[in-house]
């Protein structure tokens, strides 16, 4: 059985949620609100994932009847959409570093350690997401980020669209090798040793045998080799 294509979120209803311009009056003693529940399903899915998280689950966690929760948000994809946003407003601190390289290098690490607070944002639909208040802040301190250079507004866009890509494969297999020890129950160090006769050839990039700091380790060297790459490209643009 093919499962069935997740219906995107409604934009025009999702920005109306986001900047807060659709939220309705309740009952005089009920304390639902869209902040509520977004607040209960980032909570839901910081514990179980994204699947873990419907409407019948946020509501049985507010203690209230699902049907309440429509009246606040349409449904789970315009939920996605809050619950996006809300990530993106953590940690917005502005980088104080002061050359571009490395305040650049700190919207990567910004953006590794949210992947890894919140791994379901790994499987949430990023294609065209609704400008909320927190996307559209944190885009444009990102942009900040390359004040200095001779950039021009394509390129600084171009520039944090090659790093958001690198990122978010990066987390990706950091996090599934971590739900993959949870889940086995063997860890990375276990499963090299078990394969080690067979593969000879293979070399533990960390030398700990940890897959964090392993994980880390090509993290970091990556990133490093695209800044370095953007380094020389902004060198010959003056």
């Amino acid at each position: 059985m093919v499962n069935p294509v997740p219906m995107p979120a409604d934009p025009t209803r999702s920005l109306a949620l986001l900047w807060r311009r659709a939220e309705r009056a309740t009952r005089r003693g009920n304390d639902l609100s869209v902040d509520r529940i977004v607040t209960a399903a980032v909570e839901l899915a910081d514990a179980d994932g994204l699947a873990a998280v419907t409407m019948r689950s946020v509501a049985a966690r507010l203690e209230v009847g699902t049907m309440s929760l429509y009246t606040h948000v349409p449904g789970k994809p315009e939920l996605e959409v809050l619950m996006l946003d809300r990530a993106c407003g953590e940690g917005t601190d502005e980088p104080d570093a002061p050359a571009w390289r490395a305040r650049l290098e700190r919207v990567a690490h910004r953006d590794w350690d949210r992947y890894h607070r919140h791994p379901w944002l790994l499987e949430v639909a990023t294609r065209r997401p609704p400008f909320g208040p927190n996307v559209v802040a944190k885009y444009q301190q990102d942009l900040r980020a390359m004040d200095g250079t001779t950039l021009t507004p394509a390129e600084r866009n171009a520039v944090l669209m090659t790093l958001a890509s690198y990122v978010h494969g990066a987390a990706r297999a950091s996090v599934e090798a971590a739900r993959t020890e949870r889940e086995s129950g063997i860890t990375e160090r276990e499963w090299w040793a078990a394969h080690r006769p067979y593969v000879e050839w293979a070399e533990d990039p960390s030398g700990t045998g940890d897959r964090e700091a392993d994980h880390w380790f090509a993290f970091e060297f990556g990133l490093a080799r695209i800044l370095d790459g953007l380094d020389a490209f902004v060198g010959r643009t003056g």
